[in-house]
Order: structure tokens, then C-alpha cells, then sequence
């Protein structure tokens, strides 16, 4: 660690997970993925209704390494995570080979004020996956800590005012998990004194840790089929059917845990292939959505705290002219008064009906792709009021209403430049934050604050 101080929608959530997750509210804070009640709804008020002549005001940029991990926005600080090559070393011509790749990972403090760089943390990492870039998941910020998962399984719980190690884990060699072949990326979750994480291992698909020392209090799940790899979708705590529980989805089938004891409910078998389970489950009332990219997606509906399948994809292809429902694989959808958002295989921004799956209208136009479509076309989906904001992968933030009777653009401007080519194309994969009437966003060179404030 290295302290510096000279540079210059409408989703139900139990009660019980409501008090733990705004203990770590502060302002307007962004303090973990998707928000500070990880639904991805942006509730500040005094937000600009369109953009000013050449695009909102920069407040800041900050030169930084590569990563897909977005930042996390807490008491004044800015904490993202980054990458650094080692010296004379490059990275593979091809994404999917994965030699070893020597570098370091970081996890950076910034001013949210200026920009300015306060305290860093950084350990040698040799990466050993495809698509090489970063770390994947955004750090968690709670009462004086941050905690923060590496692409190769480096847990750690620091000092948020001085980066100092408070505690770590490997989940390699603590918990002979074997690494998923585009890296750890399901974002941690915290409840009350557990840090709930996806690990993998024998019986270890998922972990509760205790948050102030990072020894285990319960592991759970194992894979029946011979899988090997957890996937990527992060842990989720809803109440379904009248009672609070863990949702870990995994390549072999969506589960429901006791948060406390990591006790299994239920388990309803939904095999993806290629392990992409990545897109966040979501929650409305006692529905229970899951999208993939390869199979699909899944309905269930809870009664008594169990569920039963109300729709699923007929079609398991990723062609457009074939999907028939929302075939995702990075970002999360939205689901708003009975209707489902998000963005599908080839870059279409869907809209179906929640009962049944039913598709009512596709737009091309968020992800700004030709008639072809392009694969994994990206934006992200963030609901402000009765609109959304909606960063591209092309680093552009387009304001607009999605409706059931379709896509409304507001406004729309360039903020950042898209950097990393593993796709075959450059694009920004990194989900921004959403705080203080601002947003910051990041791409392989900088991170940026641009003002979304009235005025």
C-alpha cells in the first residue's frame, strides 16, 4: 500500500436487506455495484432533463490503467480498481489464449472533489484467463472499508481512508477454487457481518465471510454435473414468496439460500452453456428473472417462498433472428411495472411483457448499430425518475424514456473514448456510478466525472 498525499423501476427488497444496505448510504453515494440498494435506480433529484451545447461539464479526469470494474463512490472518495502490465510485457494478440501475463492489480483512492489521487494499493498479479484487461467487479464500500475482488481471486478488506490491509483471502489457494476462464467477477455482497461471495471449489460455490476478519462462517453449493466453473452472476438477497433469501445463479441452475446459515430452499435446474451466467438476477414482487446469452431467459414465480417456471425461452440460440425472448451477456436488465428491459445478443434494446415473455418492440438504437447488428453490442440500463441513462459501449450517454409502447430518446453525448479492442472492436465495458449529481466513468486510460446537475 502506498499513501499518498502531494498529487495535485420499481423492485421490491425485503426490510431486513433495505436497513443493511442503507447503513452504507451516505449523500448521495454510489458505494457498490449497481447502487447503493444494487438495483441500478439512480434516486437523486436536480438532474438535468438534456445535456448543454457540447455535452455536459467535465469535473475531472484522472489517468488510470485498464479494467472492466466500475467505481464505487463513497464520503468523498472515488475508489476504482485498475491493471498495470509488467514491464516489457504485453498483452496476448488473441483474447481468448490465456498465457500467463505478469502485472499488478490496483485499487486507487480518489478525491471525488478533483480528481486527485490519495492513496493506492497494489499487488502482483499474474493473469491467466481470456480478455486479459482488468479486474471485473466493483468495489464495496461500508463503514471505513472498502472490499475488493481481483480477476485471479485476491479478496481484500482495506482501510478506506488510508488503503491499508485489514484482511485478504485467495481464493485459489484458500479455497482451491479454480479460476473461471474470463476471471473472478460477481460482485460481493454484503448482509449484515457477511461479505457473500461466489468462490467455487468443492462445496465452496459460495462463501459467507465475516466482514471485519475474513474468516469463513458458512460455505455451500456444489455442482452436481461435474462443472467446474461458478460463472459470473453476482449473489443477490430478495424476498420471494414471503421469505428473504440468497439467489446465487450458477451455469447448472438458479438457487435460494438462508442468508444466515447458507441453508438451500430450492434449486431449479437452468443449464447455460459456456458458464455465462452474467447478468444480475432481478426481482419484482414474487418474480424472479434470469437472461443468458446462449439459453436465453427464465420467469419463476414464488409462492410460499418456493417457485415454479411461469415462461422461459423456447429458442437457446444467440442468433437475433431466432431469440425469442432476451438473451443477455453483460448487462443487467430492468424491470419496471410489469415489463422487462435490457439489451439483447446483437445490441437490440428489447422490451417484453413480464407475464409471459412476450416481446413488444427492439431498438438499435441505444447501442447505435447497423441493420447487421454487432455481437455483444452494449449499454447499460439506469433508471432516474421516470427515464433512464444509458452509457454505450461506444462511450456515449443517451438519455430516454423506454415504455411499452417504445424507445424515446431524449438526448444523447460523447463523454469517453472507447479504448479496449478484445471484442474486435473498441469499446467501454465498465458499468459507471452515479452520485452527487454526477457521473464517473471509466475506460483503459482515465477515469472521468462529467455534471448531470441542473441548473
Amino acid at each position: 500500500m502506498q499513501a499518498i498525499s502531494h498529487f495535485p423501476f420499481k423492485l421490491s427488497l425485503a426490510p431486513a436487506l433495505l436497513l443493511t444496505l442503507c447503513s452504507f448510504v451516505h449523500a448521495d453515494d454510489w458505494p457498490q455495484w449497481l447502487g447503493p440498494q444494487r438495483d441500478a435506480i439512480w434516486r437523486e433529484t436536480g438532474i438535468l432533463d438534456k445535456f448543454p451545447g457540447g455535452g455536459p461539464k467535465v469535473r475531472w479526469r484522472t489517468p488510470i490503467g485498464s479494467g472492466y470494474s466500475g467505481p464505487a463512490v463513497a464520503k468523498g472518495h472515488v475508489y476504482v480498481t485498475d491493471r498495470i502490465l509488467a514491464e516489457g510485457t504485453k498483452q496476448p494478440d488473441n483474447p481468448f489464449r490465456k498465457p500467463p501475463v505478469a502485472g499488478k492489480e490496483r485499487i486507487l483512492c480518489l478525491s471525488e472533489k478533483n480528481g486527485e489521487l490519495l492513496w493506492k494499493h497494489e499487488y502482483d498479479c499474474t493473469y491467466r484467463i481470456s480478455y486479459a484487461d482488468g479486474p471485473r467487479a466493483t468495489p464495496l464500500v461500508q463503514d471505513g472499508r472498502v472490499y475488493s475482488l481481483g480477476a485471479m481471486g485476491n479478496l481484500l478488506c482495506l482501510n478506506a481512508d488510508d488503503g491499508k490491509v485489514i484482511w485478504s483471502k485467495d481464493f485459489v489457494k484458500d479455497c482451491k477454487a479454480p479460476v473461471p476462464l474470463w476471471g473472478f467477477a460477481a460482485h460481493p455482497l454484503l448482509d449484515g457481518d457477511k461479505l457473500i461471495c461466489l468462490v467455487g471449489g468443492k462445496d465452496h460455490l459460495v462463501v459467507a465471510f465475516d466482514k471485519n476478519t475474513g474468516a469463513e462462517k458458512w460455505h455451500a453449493l456444489s455442482f452436481k454435473k461435474g462443472n467446474t466453473e461458478i460463472g459470473y452472476s453476482p449473489p443477490m438477497i430478495y424476498t420471494l414468496g414471503g421469505k428473504r433469501q440468497l439467489i446465487i445463479w450458477h451455469p447448472e441452475s438458479v438457487n435460494g439460500l438462508d442468508p444466515e446459515t447458507g441453508e438451500l430452499y430450492w434449486s431449479q435446474p437452468f443449464a447455460v452453456k459456456a458458464n455465462l451466467t452474467a447478468p444480475t438476477p432481478r426481482q419484482a414482487g414474487d418474480l424472479l428473472f434470469v437472461t443468458s446469452f446462449y439459453n436465453g431467459a427464465m420467469m419463476l414465480k414464488f409462492m410460499d417462498g418456493k417457485p415454479t417456471v411461469l415462461w422461459r425461452s423456447e429458442v437457446a440460440s444467440e442468433d437475433p433472428r431466432r431469440t425469442d425472448t432476451l438473451n443477455s451477456i453483460i448487462p443487467t436488465p430492468m424491470l419496471r411495472d410489469g415489463h422487462i428491459y435490457g439489451v439483447c445478443s446483437y445490441g437490440e434494446l428489447r422490451c417484453l411483457r413480464a407475464s409471459d415473455g412476450k416481446r413488444l418492440w427492439m431498438s438499435l438504437k441505444a447501442t447505435e448499430v447497423s441493420d447487421e447488428r454487432v455481437r455483444w453490442a452494449n449499454a447499460f440500463l439506469i433508471a432516474q425518475g421516470d427515464r433512464f441513462f444509458l452509457p454505450n459501449e461506444k462511450g456515449d450517454l443517451i438519455i430516454a424514456r423506454l415504455m411499452p409502447k417504445g424507445y424515446e430518446e431524449i438526448d444523447r453525448a460523447h463523454i469517453l473514448e472507447p479504448t479496449d479492442s478484445s471484442p474486435g472492436r473498441l469499446v467501454v465495458w465498465s458499468h459507471p456510478a452515479f452520485a452527487n449529481k454526477s457521473m464517473y466513468a471509466r475506460n483503459d486510460k482515465e477515469i472521468v466525472c462529467v455534471s448531470l446537475a441542473a441548473k
